[in-house]
């Protein structure tokens, strides 16, 4: 009660924010999972973490709708016919938009945005204006920076305007990534990395290596996930490597016996969450984008996160010298492969039948992180403030990239000099690409937007809420916490 109550009297956060705080907090009331002692110890420990999904999963953690099909055919329930121009188009999307559920309440994929607008693009001038207004509707009402749009691979009219109007709102939301790949046309390519330097967006996916892993109908969702177009991930549950570690007598224990527990214990702990939300829940059985065809239940998988492979890796290092540890030394890296390589191994042996998109096999995640970890690095992630020149690092972080299809990245901070030689920075995602890095961020260190870990928030919203203002995007605590936790603005700067 004391709980909700400061949740009511809260001054940092909007009506809405308290709406969302306010139902997360009825559900934790809940006790309807049947979860072993042993996966509540590994929780209480911390070494199992559900990201705060709640206590009864009531809808997909990620939902990826097919927004080709809703455009082609409209939507019954939503009394919407196919557009026909610009203005419809951008309508009927924002309309869609408002009734697409996730774990933050508001859509984490919202379309390959420039192929679903091309084919409206008639004047150009006409067309801008429709999509600045379109873009600052959804950063003034999707309020969550894990919204997250798609451009590319071909470059498109469309995709030009979207990239100049990111450049001039200097909007948090939504996230973007381009999709890249040998048919991306250069001076496109060019024109994104400008723009991502001065807002942190777009990213940069390795087209050609998701679609070897997840097919043609994939899509960028939330901070870097990918996930099948038409379903997407019913749950993502993480492993804390770093508190993992310390389970086990030494690194033998730990990948032969320590591992494949806490594997065993997470994944019957994944499976009790999506057998309620499937069985229990009603939602495919009632969700009109289900009835339409919009997702289907058969193309959703499960994400097994990890995080703090880092730090996993340097308590077994035992040494303070840079040289020894994750990312720079010769054994350190091996051993984080070897560590990384058993639990893709220890994944695959479990089986879920209702993964059927992935072959009942759950996605191993590279989890970028919350507010609320300190001194854990996200993902695979070399930690901040130990981090190697550029070439090693992408050369030291490329190995780990092939084991995560449902996504894994870096973040680099450039010194704005690099806006003037973009080529550079393409030269740089070609040749990291090529030696098998699978996505890619990176923003310029005077940017307002900054890219946290997978989401992006502005500096300035940043400072207002530390000085007890509300802002309306919600993921603000989240990457002020990040901020002050994970020192994530202190990102070595690169240099050309």
């Amino acid at each position: 009660m004391n709980n909700i109550l400061s949740i009511i009297k809260d001054i940092t956060l909007t009506y809405q924010q308290k709406v969302v705080s306010l139902a997360r907090a009825a559900e934790k009331t809940l006790d309807v999972l049947k979860i072993s002692d042993e996966v509540k110890k590994l929780k209480k420990e911390g070494v199992i973490c559900d990201l705060n999904e709640g206590h009864a999963p009531y809808r997909p953690r990620y939902i990826v709708v097919d927004f080709e099909k809703f455009m082609r055919q409209g939507s019954r329930f939503l009394r919407l016919e196919p557009p026909k121009d610009i203005w419809e188009a951008t309508n009927n999307l924002l309309i869609l938009y408002k009734h697409i559920p996730s774990i933050t309440t508001f859509p984490v994929y919202i379309g390959n945005i420039d192929y679903l607008l091309e084919p409206f693009i008639k004047d150009e001038d006409e067309s801008y204006r429709a999509i600045k207004l379109f873009l600052n509707h959804i950063d003034r009402t999707i309020t969550d920076s894990f919204c997250h749009a798609n451009i590319g691979p071909k470059r498109t009219k469309a995709g030009e305007l979207i990239i100049k109007a990111s450049s001039e709102l200097q909007n948090a939301v939504p996230n973007i990534t381009l999709k890249y790949s040998s048919e991306t046309d250069e001076e496109y390519a060019i024109k994104a990395i400008l723009t991502s330097l001065d807002t942190a967006k777009p990213s940069f996916a390795n087209h050609e290596m998701f679609l070897r892993d997840l097919g043609e109908n994939y899509a960028i969702a939330s901070c870097y996930n990918g996930l099948p177009i038409g379903g997407g991930s019913f749950t993502l549950v993480r492993l804390n490597l770093a508190a993992l570690a310390k389970k086990a007598k030494d690194e033998n224990d730990f990948i032969e016996y320590v591992l494949p527990y806490a594997v065993k214990n997470m994944a019957e702990y994944m499976d009790e969450r999506i057998r309620f939300l499937v069985e229990e829940s009603n939602f495919f059985e009632t969700s009109f984008l289900v009835k339409e065809g919009l997702i289907n239940q058969d193309r959703f998988t499960a994400m097994f996160g990890m995080f703090g492979l880092a730090e996993c890796v340097n308590h077994f290092i035992k040494s303070d010298n840079a040289f020894d540890r994750f990312g720079h030394g010769e054994y350190a890296n091996e051993l984080g492969l070897r560590i990384i390589q058993k639990l893709d191994e220890e994944v695959k042996k479990h089986k879920n039948k209702y993964c059927k998109f992935s072959n009942e096999n759950f996605l191993l995640h590279a989890q970028v992180g919350i507010d609320t970890d300190k001194n854990i690095s996200p993902g695979c992630r070399i930690p901040i403030g130990e981090e190697p020149e550029l070439p090693m690092h992408l050369l030291q972080s490329a190995p780990f990239h092939k084991y995560f299809p449902s996504g894994i990245g870096d973040v680099f901070s450039f010194d704005i000099t690099a806006k003037e030689n973009p080529e550079f920075i393409l030269d740089i995602i070609k040749g990291s690409f090529y030696k098998g890095l699978r996505y890619i961020s990176f923003y310029a260190n005077d940017s307002d937007v900054v890219r946290i870990t997978g989401y992006l928030v502005k500096r300035s919203d940043m400072e207002k809420l530390e000085k007890g203002e509300a802002v309306y995007n919600d993921a603000v605590v989240l990457g002020l916490g990040s901020v002050k936790n994970q020192r994530v603005l202190e990102r070595k700067v690169r240099e050309i």
